[in-house]
């Protein structure tokens, strides 16, 4: 009994990668999605786009309400700019955006 507080804080502590994940992005490397990230600029041409810290590209007014469209947007600048990702990589990205903006489940 005296260790039960401990407990209940501890269920509470769980870790971001252990918390429930959208089917889709199940198995999703977010180590790999932050580098992808990174290594492609994409905040910095979010910032071209859209001004200030480029976080208004995220969740445009009802545009984006599933992990699915989420997943599409990603690959539609894949597209775009002919990034070169592969489908895993896309969802590693998305997954990342997920985790930080949307929080889908």
């Amino acid at each position: 009994m005296k260790n039960l507080p401990l407990f209940l804080l501890s269920m509470f502590m769980l870790p971001l990668q252990a918390q429930e994940l959208p089917a889709l992005y199940s198995g999703a490397d977010l180590k790999l999605g932050e580098k992808l990230i990174a290594e492609n600029k994409c905040s910095a041409c979010h910032q071209q786009k859209v001004g200030g810290d480029g976080s208004a590209m995220y969740k445009p007014a009802g545009r984006l309400n599933t992990p699915g469209l989420l997943r599409g947007m990603v690959e539609q600048c894949n597209t775009e700019l002919n990034l070169g990702l592969f489908p895993e990589e896309v969802t590693s990205i998305a997954a990342v955006l997920n985790r930080d903006h949307y929080r889908f489940k």
